[in-house]
């Protein structure tokens, strides 16, 4: 499986570390996000990666240079202007040419989620995507249906909540965790350029009849490394010995 690890954006929520450093190389228990992450997916034998890139970008270059791209084949992908994630892969298509399901994970997320677990799962299910969720306080999720497949989306702080599946009803709201696995059949129902979501291409192909399922994650351990705060605590569970198989992170 090839993968793409989403690390463009400008980590606001992280300054000041990320004044005069991209999030990507901004450490977690002395280890860049960046390094744990392509470490990790190495672990389950991805070998191809592509990196979409924006803000400090040279210093990511100039890291992975310093490295020797951790002696597996690494490319990156420069937006010129922040593309969004929907925008961002799309940009990247051009990587998934072998016709595999692909990997996006956030840079910015640390766990220990079984990856070939989800892939035998979405590969199973015939998905068009498959997206990593847990139970977590947040402030939008995705309404999935009894067959763990998305119907729709909320979003507390603007006040809305859209079902595109009719007669879905009942649905419960669960929330993204940042690591998904797709179809590179997507790109077909991609706008071919610029900035958009991703969440508005799995609500669209969703409300067309497409298999976009959910993989629960509640079991492993999870966490969000784009706050400062979140940053510390995921060190004090490094510390802690919570983290149960340091290794794998």
């Amino acid at each position: 499986m090839k993968a793409m690890i989403l690390a463009a954006g400008f980590g606001t929520r992280l300054r000041p570390l990320t004044d005069n450093c991209p999030k990507a190389l901004v450490q977690v228990a002395g280890i860049t996000m960046l390094e744990r992450l392509i470490r990790r997916l190495t672990h389950f034998d991805i070998r191809d990666i592509i990196i979409n890139v924006h803000h400090l970008s040279d210093q990511i270059e100039e890291f992975l240079h310093r490295h020797k791209n951790f002696d597996i084949h690494i490319e990156l992908s420069h937006e010129s202007e922040i593309l969004g994630t929907g925008g961002g892969i799309r940009q990247a298509a051009y990587f998934f040419d072998d016709g595999q399901p692909f990997l996006v994970h956030n840079v910015d997320i640390l766990t220990d989620l079984n990856l070939s677990d989800m892939l035998h799962f979405h590969e199973s299910h015939q998905n068009m995507a498959t997206l990593a969720v847990r139970h977590r306080t947040s402030s939008r999720h995705f309404l999935i249906d009894e067959k763990q497949q998305v119907c729709g989306h909320a979003d507390h702080l603007k006040n809305i909540r859209r079902v595109v599946v009719p007669g879905a009803e009942p649905l419960h709201e669960i929330a993204f965790s940042g690591i998904h696995i797709i179809s590179p059949k997507i790109f077909q129902h991609m706008p071919i350029s610029g900035f958009f979501s991703i969440v508005d291409v799995y609500l669209k192909l969703a409300e067309q009849g497409y298999s976009v399922g959910v993989f629960q994650m509640d079991d492993y351990y999870w966490r969000d490394l784009g706050k400062v705060e979140t940053i510390r605590a995921a060190e004090k569970d490094f510390i802690g010995d919570l983290i149960e198989n340091p290794e794998k992170l």
